[in-house]
């Protein structure tokens, strides 16, 4: 069983990130839960989700000591990095998170997601380049089937809306194998 909390602004897409990772993981016959919470803000507003992927059942959607923490600011690192279990990882947005977690005992991997996103020319496809890195990195779903998750989430946008977030995918992926982060 592994848990993960996907944390930033509203409007960055973080529930959006754990949607898809739960829609994939249903895709490939996991058992998952989705904990969406958000503040009152459309916009600017603190967001987060909790998604618990599984072999087996599971019993509570909570993740008191997550595997995995996704920060997309810097008061998402200051709210969560305590929570990350011991030996867990966590992914920060490294354009917009200069702070470090000061422990040593869990993997941080920083992504410096909106720089990949304008490097595609779509600055709002940040949170699919940061779940294409965690996909990658995690393995707890394939890339394959992210990206058809993702194309059915989207499917009424149009297949430029599906290109770009598949590239952006691609790309978050890309960044973790360069990097020799796996």
């Amino acid at each position: 069983m592994t848990k993960t909390i996907f944390a930033g602004f509203g409007g960055q897409g973080v529930l959006m990130m754990g949607y898809v990772l739960a829609t994939a993981g249903m895709q490939e016959g996991k058992h998952v839960t989705y904990l969406p919470a958000y503040g009152a803000e459309v916009r600017g507003g603190t967001a987060n989700c909790t998604i618990t992927v599984s072999d087996d059942p599971i019993a509570s959607p909570v993740a008191s000591f997550p595997d995995f923490v996704v920060v997309m600011n810097t008061p998402s690192l200051m709210r969560f990095q305590g929570r990350v279990k011991t030996g867990g990882v966590i992914f920060l947005n490294s354009d917009l998170v200069e702070l470090r977690p000061k422990r040593a005992d869990v993997e941080v991997v920083p992504i410096p997601v909106n720089s990949i996103a304008g490097k595609l020319g779509s600055p709002r496809n940040a949170n699919m380049v940061m779940i294409g890195a965690f996909v990658q990195k995690t393995g707890l779903v394939s890339i394959d089937t992210l990206i058809d998750s993702v194309k059915g989430i989207f499917e009424s946008k149009g297949i430029k809306v599906h290109e770009l977030n598949a590239l952006a995918i691609k790309e978050g992926a890309a960044f973790i194998q360069t990097e020799k982060r796996v």
